[in-house]
């Protein structure tokens, strides 16, 4: 791409947007940068905390599809959030994660997170996350979270 041509546009959404909220859903905002790309959303499924997104026109990059950083940005906070749930509302940061992505993600799409803890430790917590539009699995992700002591 040259400096002089202009990034593509997001295509148009010919369906009705998707209303997280009729659905069940609640926002999760936070401060900071979540904040910017947010608002997340979560539900409470049985004993599990499930997050998703609704991709938004400022999620887009040159082509028009979801930047892989919001992907990214979104796993790497969902995997969090269940593994704090999980490991007892501890402190904790991320200290590995890795994103493989599968499938493009278009604009007005909503993403899904299904997070699971694989294994333990009593210092460490290791994650696997599938990020699903519907039944399409459009990125995979596997990170360690660190338990950190409280300050």
């Amino acid at each position: 791409m040259s400096s002089t041509e202009t990034p593509a546009k997001p295509a148009a959404i010919e369906t009705a947007a998707f209303d997280p909220a009729a659905a069940g859903w609640e926002p999760y905002t936070d401060e900071g940068f979540v904040g910017l790309v947010g608002p997340f959303w979560t539900r409470k499924s049985g004993d599990k905390h499930l997050y998703a997104f609704v991709a938004e026109p400022k999620h887009h990059n040159r082509r028009g599809v979801v930047q892989g950083g919001m992907l990214m940005t979104f796993a790497d906070r969902s995997m969090g959030m269940a593994c704090w749930y999980a490991n007892e509302r501890q402190p904790q940061a991320t200290i590995q994660l890795d994103v493989h992505f599968i499938d493009a993600v278009q604009i007005g799409e909503f993403v899904e997170a299904k997070c699971s803890v694989v294994r333990r430790t009593r210092s460490l917590v290791f994650m696997d996350a599938e990020l699903v539009v519907g039944t399409r699995t459009v990125a995979t992700a596997k990170g360690v979270w660190k338990t950190l002591h409280k300050r």
